[in-house]
């Protein structure tokens, strides 16, 4: 049986990672990128919140792909590369193969040892489609290496991940999308819909803490990363609906006056000071069909589920 390849793009520079969080805890308000969520444990964490009933978009866009699969797969054909950005588990691009058929399946995935034992048990499932781990942090710029391979590509973007970035860095990833893509190439990506304010919050302050883990997680990694002693305790995780700039905002909060202190530095936090930690912007139909087609995107199909919650965007 063939074995999955794996490429590391992506380098760990100690130095300038902990540079980016020191500048980013210094900052007003202080902001830590969302990337730094997803070590190991941010990533199963993370595919737990997916298992939650307040969770939503995970079950929707998986209604919405279930149910009309084949005729996306009748827009694209068969026999593609299907590239997977953000891969995680790579249970949602599975999902598609049966109607997709791809002849090659690239993950890309920042967390790289949760993206190899993910590829690992795929490949003994479907041992004759060729399959290439991509370890990558495609939030700065999008590249893939020779070994993705050639000819006509399908990108999968899928769980609203593109609402993570404000919409001109979506506008910038998009473009790279559809280069990557090439002639003849495709994406198919999940967006998240507006929709009741408390729908939205409770996705993401949940009643079992769950999403509250995967943000104060973080501070395990300010700790690892930076040498950080911020402590669990000290700080509550919030979300809240930014309805002017139609976004999700995560938050850790501090719930006493607080000092952080590294090598180097230092971060005084009063009660109640939040340091950023997640953006998950919200669009409408027609909002996000204009970024596509500002994208260079000129076809473009759009599927929702009944409540107009989630879409799903096959554009080429």
């Amino acid at each position: 049986m063939a074995s999955p390849r794996f490429i590391q793009l992506h380098h760990e520079d100690s130095a300038a990672l902990r540079h980016e969080l020191a500048q980013g805890l210094l900052a007003r308000p202080a902001t830590v990128s969302p990337k730094f969520l997803y070590d190991p444990l941010g990533s199963r964490l993370f595919d737990a919140i997916t298992e939650l009933p307040e969770y939503y978009p995970t079950r929707t866009e998986r209604a919405i792909l279930d149910a009309h699969a084949g005729a996306m797969a009748a827009r694209v054909g068969g026999g593609r590369t299907l590239i997977d950005l953000g891969a995680g588990s790579c249970e949602k691009a599975a999902r598609l193969f049966p109607v997709m058929q791809p002849a090659r399946y690239v993950a890309v995935d920042i967390s790289v040892d949760y993206l190899r034992q993910a590829l690992d048990s795929l490949q003994r499932q479907h041992p004759r489609i060729e399959m290439v781990g991509v370890g990558a942090d495609f939030s700065a710029s999008l590249q893939l290496p020779p070994e993705a391979g050639t000819g006509e590509r399908l990108v999968f973007y899928p769980g609203s991940s593109i609402g993570n970035f404000t919409p001109e860095q979506a506008l910038r990833l998009l473009r790279q999308v559809r280069a990557v893509a090439g002639a003849g190439g495709a994406l198919l990506v999940g967006v998240d819909l507006v929709k009741d304010k408390a729908v939205l919050e409770l996705a993401y302050d949940d009643p079992l803490q769950v999403t509250a883990a995967f943000n104060l997680n973080l501070l395990r990694r300010l700790d690892a990363l930076l040498g950080c002693d911020a402590r669990i305790e000290d700080f509550a995780h919030v979300a809240l609906f930014n309805e002017t700039d139609s976004r999700i905002e995560m938050h850790l909060q501090a719930r006493r006056d607080v000092t952080l202190r590294w090598p180097g530095g230092e971060r005084r936090l009063a009660e109640g000071e939040r340091i950023h930690t997640e953006n998950s912007y919200k669009y409408s139909v027609e909002g996000f069909d204009r970024l596509l087609h500002e994208a260079g995107f000129t076809r473009t199909t759009c599927w929702t589920d009944p409540q107009r919650w989630f879409a799903v965007f096959l554009a080429s």
